[in-house]
């Protein structure tokens, strides 16, 4: 039974090796297409070379309203935040002691014109009686010297009349400047303090103009100067924009440099002066500033995006007309919007891969692709400054 299993399985064997032997090979992959990747031309533009730094508003005046005399506040002439006027009246002190300190100095007045007549009065009737021999030399010194005495007296009568009216006069506190006041810092019946340590009432700041502080280092500052210097009006153009403002709304100009180099940092402080007249800038603020570094050039621009880094060195991928991509190392200068300018590396005719970062890390020097031309993107009218004072 054992011997006539053999054959059988013999068979069975042979039978399947027939059969593999026969069946066809697995066929081969189709080779995979070339990536797809978007190139665009690099776009020569003129554009303006702006610097941009961060800054503070302040405003161009600010008082702290403060009484010149002491009493006890009467009443109070506006509403907290409001737009007051140079002269409109704020508060009012108590005037009733100061206007009977006035009556009092103007009687003392009086008193003392009265006194210098008589004695005026006095020295006459002793000049008759002096040539007489009626009178003697010492009585009319006496009267010469009285009639002195009480001029002087009416001299004080008088400067003390005026001090009263001064002080009368500063019971009624008035805005000295024109601008936006506060809230109250004091209520009606609160005693308030003149004279030295006075009490502060409210807050007074200038609406319009502005002014916007920032720092600069010193390389910029020399040039800011060169190109202020070079004007007619000694100003150089600046636009402000806040948190909120997607552009650069607010034109000005540089108007002040200050007098010296912070040692500690390197950087010197400059003023720009800005037109407020919807109140949009409000003293305190922080703002972002840019200055216009030079006159208008011509750059070669492309797409931020296509732009690569590696340890600060720059490039980007090019498509050669035998579409293969190509590493192309760059030197790039200030952003404009969503264009970046390139200083050397490229030139208009390079086909520039603008597909984004992850596209570029899949790319490969020599690698074959298929190349899409996108659409040319623009600067945009005002092109706007995306890194700090990049001198590249």
């Amino acid at each position: 039974m054992k011997h006539s299993l053999v054959p059988a399985l013999c068979a069975g064997v042979a039978a399947a090796a027939l059969t593999t032997s026969c069946s066809r090979p697995p066929a081969a992959a189709p080779p995979r297409p070339p990536p797809k990747v978007t190139v665009a031309l690099p776009q020569r533009l003129t554009v303006t070379n702006w610097d941009e730094y961060p800054g503070h508003l302040e405003a161009v005046e600010m008082v702290d309203v403060r009484p010149r005399v002491t009493g006890y506040l009467d009443s109070i002439h506006f509403a907290d935040g409001a737009e007051v006027k140079s002269g409109d009246p704020l508060f009012v002190v108590d005037p009733r002691p100061y206007q009977a300190a006035l009556d009092r100095a103007q009687a003392q007045r009086r008193q003392a014109e009265t006194h210098l007549d008589l004695t005026r009065n006095d020295l006459q009737r002793a000049e008759g009686l002096r040539g007489t021999k009626a009178i003697s030399e010492e009585e009319y010194d006496n009267r010469s010297k009285a009639v002195r005495e009480a001029e002087a007296a009416l001299a004080a009568a008088r400067a003390a009349e005026e001090s009263a009216k001064l002080d009368l006069s500063y019971t009624r506190i008035t805005a000295p400047i024109s601008g936006k006041i506060g809230r109250r810092l004091v209520t009606v019946g609160n005693l308030v303090q003149g004279g030295s340590g006075p009490t502060v009432l409210a807050t007074l700041v200038s609406q319009d103009p502005i002014y916007c502080y920032f720092d600069v280092d010193e390389g910029a500052f020399a040039q800011y100067r060169r190109n202020a210097q070079a004007n007619p009006d000694g100003s150089l153009a600046c636009e402000l924009a806040l948190v909120q403002d997607p552009g650069f709304p607010h034109r000005g100009r540089l108007d002040f440099f200050d007098n010296q180099v912070n040692p500690q940092t390197g950087t010197i402080r400059l003023r720009a002066v800005f037109a407020n007249p919807d109140r949009a800038l409000v003293p305190g603020m922080f703002a972002r500033l840019r200055v216009m570094a030079g006159a208008p050039e011509p750059r070669l621009l492309i797409p931020d995006v296509a732009v690569g880094s590696d340890q600060g060195y720059k490039y980007a991928y090019v498509v050669t007309p035998e579409g293969a991509v190509e590493n192309r190392p760059i030197e790039t200068g200030r952003a404009y919007g969503d264009l970046r300018a390139v200083l050397k590396g490229l030139t208009p005719e390079d086909r520039v891969v603008v597909n984004g970062l992850m596209t570029v890390m899949m790319l490969r020097p020599g690698m074959k692709v298929e190349a899409q031309t996108a659409g040319a993107p623009t600067a945009g009218p005002e092109p706007a400054a995306a890194e700090k004072a990049s001198r590249n």
